[in-house]
């Protein structure tokens, strides 16, 4: 052990250097940017943006803006994941299995166009849902208002849902149910098995899940941009953005100010959740091998259950894409009706097309999704072997660093990467973009590899060095072929995240270096919903082929990898065998 972390001293060294730089490197430079007069007057230190960020009169509003907002998105995200997750794993609702997939579905559907969707719908003043009930009931004014921190609530928590189920399914996994069984017999009521029981075995999977709910709504920008920012409701991430995008002249200083709070809010939260992940050992309540969780029988709830789970679905993916396709083919919003159907045309499709500046987007965002997530993951390759391979005090602190960027909210650390690169040749560039996202999202890439690497056996790469092999041609022949399904998982989720991605872009894309969420959002402002729609769904089609092509490759990919490997093995072609 001693050898082979001496052995890769070197790689474990340079890899700190380049994931400190993506981590480390913007917050450095956003505190140095706080403390400066202006972007380009680094170094020349003042107090003002401190005094003029935290004594503007909004803030206070802002503050309990966002503390309802995030709190209540948690909640709802929360009891809504807890609440699917204990169907889909624990009972016999109908269908269990598609419904264990269906709420995270909604992960290939970026947030600015769910948000679109639902606003073409619940306007309060021609949204379609509401004119339809103002002309069946003769009200005076549409019932729902999606412009409202209700509404904002309403989407984020929607969103945030395959985060909250896809921590909560694993603990109802792990709980037997047979510990209630055993209080009712012995005379406990449901309520105080319930209180008993239940709730302190989950109780650190749910305080988990509602820290994570709270890191997530925190960091939202998205939805508070479409929906809070024309009902004149501001949460710190638009009130930061409002700062750098109205007027001639940005104040980052200021921006910098209010972000170092956010972000110190989102780091103390990120160190909670992974306390309470690694508490939640202390519950388990199953062990052995062959272990099938008990199935609770819903009788006459089964049904009405489901059609509960089929309305969320609805509510997830089938109204907002439905909303999406009607409204590209109209030339404004339109109630469906004979006159709307009538009207329908593929203006809206050939405007997009043939603008010049959204073909730019479209080139831009394919761009940073194809070689943006492949350089990401190339560099998550290297980290994760470090990470599970190398047993050092540098590769756990590698580790830390890597997934210290889990706690950066993007418009905050979009502002950093702001200050990071002004001084260089990649600010305004796409490749500045590309710099940022793969320090933004890298955990992303490192996450499903670290697991990966944890299965693979160190005597195959001792074998090929036994034979002559270097660390890289190892790596590159027997370790990486091995890999190559959880390799093109983890470049399909990093290309996904970066064709959606808008809070860095929204702070760091110029014009020339346009993606595709950025100038949704600015058709969006508008009024242009019918182009709105069009262009995200060639953004949903564009996420959609990628996901598509990269699943098609990866059965085949690793199939021929591991052939070859075992017939240059076995002929002699090779100086790599495999055992």
């Amino acid at each position: 052990m001693l050898n082979q972390t001496n052995r890769h001293v070197p790689l474990t060294a340079l890899l700190i250097l380049i994931v400190g730089g993506l981590t480390i490197g913007p917050v450095l430079m956003l505190i140095i940017g706080s403390f400066s007069e202006g972007i380009g007057a680094i170094g020349k230190f003042t107090l003002d943006k401190y005094i003029s960020a935290y004594g503007n009169p909004n803030l206070p509003t802002t503050l309990t803006n966002t503390v309802i907002f995030v709190l209540g998105t948690s909640v709802f995200s929360t009891v809504l994941g807890a609440f699917l997750a204990y169907l889909s794993v624990r009972t016999d609702i109908p269908l269990k299995g598609l419904f264990s997939f269906l709420p995270i579905v909604p992960m290939m559907i970026p947030h600015v166009l769910f948000s679109s969707a639902w606003i073409a719908l619940l306007n309060p003043t021609n949204g379609m849902f509401n004119v339809m009930l103002r002309n069946l009931f003769g009200l005076a004014r549409g019932p729902f208002n999606i412009y409202s921190l209700g509404g904002m609530i309403f989407l984020e928590g929607m969103l945030d849902l395959p985060v909250t189920y896809l921590v909560m399914a694993p603990a109802m996994v792990s709980f037997d149910t047979k510990l209630e069984e055993a209080a009712r017999v012995s005379g406990a009521s449901n309520f105080h098995t319930l209180r008993t029981v239940t709730l302190p075995v989950l109780k650190p999977a749910i305080l988990a899940t509602f820290t994570l709910a709270i890191i997530r709504s925190l960091a939202s920008f998205a939805v508070p941009r479409m929906v809070g920012v024309p009902g004149r409701i501001y949460v710190l991430t638009t009130h930061i953005h409002r700062i750098i995008s109205i007027g001639w002249s940005p104040d980052y200083g200021q921006a910098a100010a209010i972000g170092l709070i956010v972000l110190a809010v989102a780091i103390v939260l990120v160190y909670l959740y992974r306390r309470l992940i690694s508490e939640s050992a202390q519950f388990v309540t199953v062990t052995g091998k062959g272990f099938r969780p008990t199935e609770i029988k819903l009788g006459r709830a089964k049904y009405p259950l489901f059609i509960v789970c089929l309305l969320f679905f609805a509510f997830l993916v089938v109204i907002p894409l439905a909303t999406l396709i009607y409204m590209s083919f109209l030339p404004y919003t339109m109630v469906p009706s004979a006159r709307a159907f009538s009207m329908m045309s593929l203006d809206n499709w050939k405007t997009v097309i043939n603008s010049a500046r959204m073909l730019s987007a479209l080139k831009n965002s394919a761009f940073l999704a194809i070689v943006g997530a492949t350089v990401a993951i190339l560099l998550s390759i290297f980290v994760a072997y470090i990470i599970v391979k190398v047993k050092s005090k540098a590769s756990t602190f590698l580790e830390s660093l890597t997934f210290l960027s889990f706690s950066f909210p993007g418009m905050i650390i979009g502002v950093g990467f702001m200050w990071f690169l002004v001084k260089t040749p990649l600010y305004a560039t796409l490749g500045g973009l590309l710099v940022a996202y793969v320090g933004t999202y890298l955990p992303y890439g490192v996450r499903p590899l670290r697991s990966a690497f944890t299965q693979i056996d160190e005597e195959l790469e001792e074998s090929a060095r036994v034979f002559g092999a270097s660390f890289l041609r190892s790596l590159r022949d027997i370790v990486v072929p091995l890999l190559a399904p959880a390799v093109i998982s983890a470049w399909v989720l990093t290309a996904a995240m970066f064709i959606r991605e808008l809070s860095v872009s929204v702070v760091l894309s110029r014009p020339g270096t346009e993606v595709l969420t950025v100038e949704i959002m600015k058709l969006a402002d508008d009024g242009l919903w019918g182009q709105v729609a069009a262009l995200g769904l060639i953004m949903v089609a564009l996420s959609t082929i990628l996901v598509a092509g990269a699943n098609l490759l990866k059965l085949p990919l690793a199939q021929s990898r591991v052939k070859k490997i075992k017939t240059e093995s076995t002929s002699g072609s090779s100086a790599i065998p495999v055992p």
